[in-house]
């Protein structure tokens, strides 16, 4: 496996401040508009962190049982994969982002008036399903109606990610320390705003030349790289959201405190996913940097599972760190290790994917259950050394995409965030 020394990373030809003499902050309406949504859009995925414990209360339900909103929402959002580019190729990327804004607005509020935690765990499917038709589409819509080229845009959505994913826990808190309802219903408004402003600012992008079937992306993990991305993938989200959804347990905070923790960890993916990832993989090429980021987040969950509190909360925000670069790599690599349009292999990647961000959710709690609060921290950390794993013996499928990356004004990775 080659390095990536010579990408366009890091270039100055390449500024994505000012490409064509447009500046970052000199973007149509329509962009203001849709990259607003979609900050918010990243917010409700890390929204409910600091209250799962307070939802546990307030219905009086068990921890496995409050984890279902993890799983419900990612379990919809991976069969959606198939479904998003098969309604925007049809209905175009205006309509199917103000669909997918539509049903958040109504799945958000009621979550918030919801009076058990099944109806809750079902709402929020039905907000897993309206997030991602919105952020599957909310990319190229970006493109589509920036101007001066795609850099800066690409730049500004991918900030948007990274302010999402930080802001969403402290949301949570702040709303949440009041009342566990409040965080729904915050979203709720917000998106309605966002739906607004869409209606109001953004102008119909033309339909793809070709529409996407059902079946497109699953065809696509037919290529033996990108069915090895998928699964290293799926390890790793393990990994990833046995992090995001149980250790706020593990934690026991206050709302305020687990939003402060959960928000130096989403500040620290959104630094290393953005800046730090691309300087590695220049130095050490795509494939190194990834199966180090996977070894080191595992170290780092065994020590997150049998350290002191504070330890925890040490392990926990630096986790974020990991997840950063893993989340930019395993895009890259999915996105340029196949043949199949990008879109379609996007699909296809995720709909493996997103189901251990399913499964970790509801299997975390109940190893708690059934054996002690370390297990699942030691088990997630299996499931990122089997990723590495599988990085490692599949090295020679993977090598095209890593030995040449995809630059980051291309836009690929700009998706990171959601896509991993």
């Amino acid at each position: 496996m080659s390095g990536t020394k010579g990408s366009s990373h890091g270039s100055g030809a390449d500024d994505p401040l000012d490409e064509g003499g447009t500046s970052l902050l000199r973007q149509p309406k329509a962009v203001w508009a849709t990259a607003g949504a979609s900050v918010v859009a990243f917010m409700g995925i890390g929204l409910v962190d600091p209250i799962l414990p307070s939802i546990a209360r307030g219905l009086h339900a068990t921890n496995s049982q409050v984890s279902l909103l993890f799983t419900s929402y990612f379990l919809i959002t991976a069969v959606a994969m198939l479904v998003t580019g098969f309604v925007s190729s049809r209905i175009g990327g205006r309509k199917t982002l103000l669909a997918g804004l539509a049903l958040v607005v109504v799945f958000a509020a009621l979550s918030g008036m919801s009076g058990s935690v099944g109806e809750l765990v079902g709402f929020r499917a039905g907000w897993g399903l309206g997030n991602a038709l919105f952020v599957s589409t909310s990319l190229a819509v970006i493109v589509g109606a920036a101007a001066g080229g795609s850099a800066a845009a690409i730049l500004l959505y991918e900030s948007a990610l990274g302010l999402g994913m930080a802001c969403g826990p402290l949301l949570g808190a702040i709303l949440g320390d009041m009342k566990w309802r409040y965080p729904f219903f915050g979203t709720a408004a917000l998106m309605a705003i966002g739906f607004l402003a869409i209606t109001a600012f953004l102008k119909e992008q033309p339909k793809p030349a070709a529409r996407t079937s059902l079946l497109d992306p699953l065809k696509a993990l037919g290529h033996g790289g990108l069915a090895a991305t998928a699964v290293a993938a799926f390890f790793y989200n393990y990994a990833f959201f046995t992090v995001l959804a149980f250790t706020p347990f593990v934690l026991d905070m206050s709302p305020y405190k687990s939003g402060g923790v959960f928000f130096a960890w989403g500040v620290l993916l959104a630094v290393f996913s953005v800046i730090v990832a691309p300087r590695l993989q220049h130095r050490f090429g795509s494939l190194k940097v990834l199966g180090g980021s996977l070894l080191l987040l595992a170290a780092d969950l065994i020590v997150l599972g049998y350290g002191d509190h504070t330890t925890a909360i040490a392990c926990t925000v630096l986790s974020g760190a990991f997840i950063g670069l893993n989340n930019t790599v395993f895009t890259e690599l999915a996105l340029g290790v196949s043949d199949a349009p990008r879109p379609v292999a996007s699909a296809g990647y995720n709909f493996v994917r997103w189901f251990a961000a399913a499964a970790a959710p509801f299997l975390a709690p109940k190893i708690e259950e059934w054996t002690d609060i370390h297990l699942p921290f030691v088990v997630a950390a299996g499931a990122a050394v089997t990723g590495a794993g599988i990085v490692a013996v599949r090295r020679r499928a993977l090598t095209t995409e890593a030995g040449a990356p995809v630059p980051r004004h291309a836009g690929q990775e700009a998706v990171a965030v959601f896509a991993d």
